[in-house]
């Protein structure tokens, strides 16, 4: 009778548990695809940026400055450093740092956005599988190298074919872009291992990059801010700083935490897809037949790359 108790009590508790665990990974995937559109709608806004008469400095102080209105007061309540060694702020705000956005910034003057969209997103399940093998010593499956290379080549045909006029300097712009796609992949991976909270990663990627890149901006760079016409450098102050550096980054990393860095890259290896489909949508980008073969070759790529939650109960029970 005590055994059966016992027993009893162990089934409830373990199905308790993999009901909370289902339910984390379906919050999870929910984050990435989230993320999806913020980064999808991100490279149309980045794509009319130059238009504004904002230089590429601008756009950093924009990012960093505003989310600070939002993120110090919280940091001050509830005091996330504590939590955290010197070594794990400074990698971290070195990571999401001025260096990795001015890179990104910069790849936009070289290369057409749709580049963008290739080598920092469709990239970046490419560069989770060398970082599983390398840092690992993970064996990737064959459903991941096999969606992993679907996800590469669509991303790449669609943007060859929205770009046929690209820059002859383009090149340049895709190695920045993907400098900062492996920025983005190595905090990926540390949110994971480092279990790290909203808190900590605002204080990190907003707080103290403020408090460095802010004066030198002030002080030292060139800016475009006095001549950008109103409406334009209201859409870029509010999409550049608040979406992407505050909520896409949280997002991620929850996304991190509870899919795993390998599947939260597949996911966002879908943004040069949504990037399209807004572009067409919002500024009336043309897609043709290739394109449309990409978009279908991409999602082939995701749903035979992504792990899906299980959400059976019973199987678990001992």
């Amino acid at each position: 009778m005590y055994n059966s108790g016992i027993s009893t009590v162990s089934r409830l508790i373990s199905a308790k548990l993999m009901y909370t665990s289902a339910s984390s990974s379906m919050t999870g995937y929910a984050a990435a695809w989230c993320v999806v559109f913020i980064w999808s709608f991100w490279l149309v806004v980045s794509r009319v940026a130059s238009d504004s008469g904002l230089t590429i400095y601008d756009l950093a102080a924009l990012r960093y400055g505003l989310a600070s209105l939002i993120a110090v007061p919280l940091c001050i309540y509830y005091q996330p450093w504590r939590e955290l060694r010197l070594f794990q702020i400074a990698v971290l705000s070195f990571i999401l740092g001025p260096i990795y956005i001015l890179f990104v910034f910069s790849g936009f003057l070289y290369a057409p956005a749709a580049h963008g969209g290739v080598f920092m997103n469709g990239i970046l399940p490419i560069i989770s599988i060398l970082f599983m093998l390398v840092f690992a010593r993970l064996l990737p499956s064959t459903r991941q190298v096999f969606g992993g290379l679907l996800i590469l080549v669509s991303a790449i045909v669609l943007a060859w074919n929205t770009s046929a006029t690209s820059n002859p300097d383009a090149w340049i712009g895709d190695l920045l872009f993907l400098t900062g796609a492996l920025f983005f992949s190595a905090f990926m991976i540390l949110a994971q291992r480092w279990q790290l909270n909203a808190m900590q990663i605002i204080f990190c990627g907003t707080v103290v990059n403020a408090a460095l890149y802010l004066p030198v901006w002030v002080i030292w760079l060139p800016s475009g801010m006095s001549e950008a016409p109103l409406g334009a450098f209201t859409i870029q102050a509010i999409y550049q700083g608040f979406v992407p550096n505050l909520i896409g980054l949280l997002l991620v990393a929850h996304a991190s935490r509870t899919i795993a860095n390998s599947n939260t890259s597949f996911i966002l290896a879908a943004v040069p897809g949504g990037g399209a489909l807004l572009g067409a949508i919002i500024l009336g980008e043309a897609l043709n037949l290739t394109s449309v073969t990409a978009l279908i070759i991409l999602t082939l790529g995701l749903l035979i790359s992504v792990r899906r939650p299980s959400t059976s109960l019973t199987k678990h029970e001992p």
